[in-house]
């Protein structure tokens, strides 16, 4: 993260933050104690209905995903979150379970793009449309290594740069949340700028609480250092190829 906005980026995405709430802001509906596909994988009462091998990611139907605290009969709405990011781009939501209740209706609970990291909900499988990724980034902070692995095989493994002491990136499990190109490969955020669903644990005083992101960077000597303000940096060769990461892919973020 960096606090300097560029033209391109300064109406929606301040480095690693999210810009000023939408207007569909969401209530937490929980605290967390982390190709296409058909909608239902399972017909009868409490079976699971995610599939064994990939991500099922989910995309609301409607203008916003309605959200519930409790699934099942009699489940009351908590809330509601945008069906888009702001740059009008549709929301992919992880699932991390799902069953059909007793009256027939599937549920899946899903990750949240909102404070504090962690959130999830719970959606109607009836107001949701799904797939399933195959793919997801990890990003070891230690080793200042980042793996993108499709269909099981790492297919890049790239050296990165992370927070700095001060402005540590903060470790958990979110989602691509933004696609965003930059326009400016020799700019703050280099060619290309992957925002994600999570939250710097330590800035939240800048422009929409200090969002991460996995972003570009045209020097290539931030490589294996910790100098960011909580964000990702790729060199901007390899940030070209990470350009066609699906929205709704998993990233880890560990130590």
């Amino acid at each position: 993260m960096r606090r300097w906005l560029p033209p391109l980026l300064a109406l929606a995405l301040a480095a690693c933050s999210h810009p000023s709430a939408p207007a569909h802001a969401p209530a937490p509906a929980s605290a967390a104690s982390p190709s296409a596909s058909p909608s239902v994988h399972a017909t009868v009462a409490d079976a699971p209905v995610l599939p064994s091998g990939g991500t099922t990611v989910v995309r609301a139907t409607g203008p916003r995903f309605l959200l519930y605290a409790r699934p099942g009969p009699g489940a009351r709405r908590a809330g509601a979150l945008a069906a888009t990011n702001d740059w009008s781009q549709p929301l992919w939501l992880p699932a991390l379970s799902g069953f059909v209740d007793h009256d027939g209706t599937t549920w899946f609970r899903v990750r949240l793009p909102i404070r504090p990291n962690g959130t999830t909900g719970w959606v109607r499988g009836d107001q949701v449309a799904t797939r399933v990724l195959h793919e997801r980034i990890v990003v070891d902070m230690s080793a200042h290594r980042l793996r993108r692995v499709t269909d099981g095989r790492t297919a890049d493994d790239l050296s990165v740069a992370v927070g700095a002491p001060s402005t540590p990136t903060a470790p958990g499990r979110f989602f691509v949340w933004a696609r965003v190109p930059t326009g400016d490969p020799a700019g703050p955020y280099g060619v290309f700028v992957l925002g994600l669903s999570g939250f710097s644990n330590v800035i939240t005083d800048w422009l929409g609480g200090g969002r991460m992101a996995i972003h570009g960077t045209a020097d290539p000597r931030d490589r294996g250092h910790d100098v960011s303000h909580g964000c990702v940096r790729v060199y901007n060769p390899q940030m070209q190829d990470l350009t066609d990461v699906p929205l709704g892919t998993p990233v880890w973020i560990h130590a």
